[in-house]
């Protein structure tokens, strides 16, 4: 009688499915060790629903030309995550010939401007769930330059409670003016609109004004790691090991 109900249960059983109401009811003794092994609840198949998956997240901030990007693709071939630029994704929408957005991306970008929080969240999230449709193991992102003032976090927090996890904000610290340098020498190849020298002090004061009151809230909270960005490459990209081989 066992085996027939066990084979039974293995045939109409799987990921997704009930069994019938019989197997569900309790027998009419209490079963014997070996009986209470084979009922329903102590079968695991390891089956976790795609969409239960959520996405980990690390906010990646700090001022324009802060190598934000060149740590990220380090990070990105160390430890497997993937790497969402919020200004690319914003430019990459801006370019295509029949975005509803474009005009008003570009406006805002090259006036030194944060663009609406509804068109950033929502390519961000477009290619998160894009992404991880592709590969369910794929659903740990570095977000940079995302969020960049309260309505960002607003908007944020509105849209996606509940459905991604926000482990920290990697925070990288540099001076002003080396980031201004670095910017102007990046704009003499980068072909970017806002590369410089009025856009990024627009830029600068608009992040002093608006992100760095985030960094600090969040530092209130115990959930920023900051790195001293004034330093070569290699050397910031120590200090970045030393954060995500202690946080994972």
């Amino acid at each position: 009688m066992l085996s027939c109900c066990l084979r039974l249960r293995l045939r109409v059983s799987g990921p997704g499915l009930a069994l019938p109401l019989p197997f569900l009811l309790q027998p009419p003794r209490a079963p014997g060790p070996s009986v209470r092994r084979l009922l329903p609840p102590t079968f695991d198949f390891g089956f976790r629903p795609r969409s239960l998956m959520k996405p980990f997240v690390v906010f990646v901030l700090g001022g324009p030309g802060a190598g934000k990007g060149t740590q990220c693709s380090r990070i990105v071939q160390k430890y497997g995550y993937t790497h969402l630029s919020a200004g690319d994704l914003l430019r990459d929408e801006r370019s295509k010939p029949n975005s509803q957005y474009g005009e008003l991306i570009e406006k805002y970008i090259r006036e030194g401007q944060i663009v609406p929080v509804e068109i950033t969240i929502s390519l961000l999230k477009r290619e998160m769930d894009r992404i991880m449709e592709a590969s369910a193991q794929k659903n740990k992102f570095l977000i940079d330059g995302f969020p960049r003032n309260e309505d960002n976090l607003q908007g944020w927090n509105k849209t996606m409670d509940g459905k991604a996890d926000v482990a920290f904000i990697l925070f990288f610290d540099c001076d002003n003016e080396i980031c201004i340098e670095r910017c102007l020498e990046r704009g003499k190849s980068s072909g970017r609109s806002d590369d410089n020298r009025e856009s990024l002090a627009k830029r600068i004061q608009t992040y002093l004004q608006y992100t760095k009151p985030i960094i600090d809230l969040y530092e209130e909270m115990g959930k920023v790691r900051k790195v001293d960005a004034s330093k070569s490459v290699d050397q910031v990209f120590e200090d970045v090991l030393k954060i995500f081989d202690k946080e994972g």
